[in-house]
């Protein structure tokens, strides 16, 4: 079952969907250092679509790109005292082009993480998307023995933010993604459903397996690891620009707008 869902959202790659390398050539991506251990195999997947990337802390030629990834592994504590040792941090949250987390780096997006790494407070995270990380919740593991971490392919849930090819609200992140398709995770800490759930996957409890809010969005998934489908992710990451990211912004704004309208009607006529 696994095999045919990857097989049939493979089959969804459509010529218009594909890069060709002198396209890529043109729109650099840039992946920032963060001094993870997995920043190679994030690179080659991009290289593998005919990608042109950059490995870089350089603030300049970070602010500079048209895209960027934040990639990570290891503890929130680790990897966010490495962007305030680089003098990254202020950088990251001022940035208006596609920002893409992946693993960890989905989760520095959030606000905090409980994640304390031994230290006797929660970690501090970028603040970007206002949410909080914490573990998976062990009492509903153990209720169905499942172990810790969440290791290995699980199934996409796209939300109601992403789900749909002829929906007004499909997350480019996730065009031509089929409902229910696999991808490779591993993880212990997670980000809890919420209005940023752009897709969900269930692991004792439900929860965000992407995030976003506008030009910033995660994945708490490996797409470099995940076969066909984590390769049209990228792929579709590969296709955003900076022009689509405000426009991103603008609808989230009317929508904020629209909700506080509603919510100041409903509440004159009470």
């Amino acid at each position: 079952m696994q095999q045919d869902t990857l097989l049939t959202a493979g089959r969804q790659l459509t010529a218009s969907q594909q890069l060709t390398a002198n396209e890529s050539s043109d729109a650099e991506t840039v992946i920032i250092d963060t001094g993870c251990a997995n920043l190679n195999s994030v690179r080659f997947a991009f290289e593998r679509l005919g990608a042109k990337v950059l490995v870089t802390d350089d603030k300049a030629k970070i602010k500079a790109a048209k895209r960027v990834v934040l990639p990570g592994v290891g503890t929130a504590g680790a990897a966010m005292a490495s962007l305030h040792e680089k003098g990254l941090v202020e950088l990251i949250q001022g940035l208006t082009q596609p920002v893409l987390g992946v693993c960890l780096g989905m989760q520095m997006l959030a606000t905090i993480s409980k994640e304390r790494g031994g230290k006797g407070q929660d970690c501090e995270c970028l603040g970007i998307i206002p949410t909080d990380i914490c573990e998976l919740d062990t009492q509903l593991l153990k209720a169905e023995s499942l172990p810790l971490p969440h290791m290995g392919w699980n199934q996409l849930k796209l939300t109601t933010n992403s789900q749909g090819a002829n929906s007004p609200n499909v997350h480019p992140l996730f065009a031509g993604i089929e409902d229910g398709s696999y991808v490779y995770f591993v993880h212990s800490y997670r980000a809890p459903l919420s209005e940023f759930t752009l897709a969900e996957c269930t692991y004792g409890e439900g929860f965000s397996a992407a995030i976003g809010k506008g030009n910033f969005m995660g994945v708490q998934f490996h797409p470099e690891k995940s076969a066909a489908v984590g390769a049209q992710i990228l792929r579709n990451f590969l296709l955003m620009d900076e022009l689509q990211m405000n426009e991103a912004l603008m609808n989230e704004a009317l929508q904020s707008n629209s909700a506080d309208g509603q919510a100041g009607v409903k509440k004159a006529g009470q």
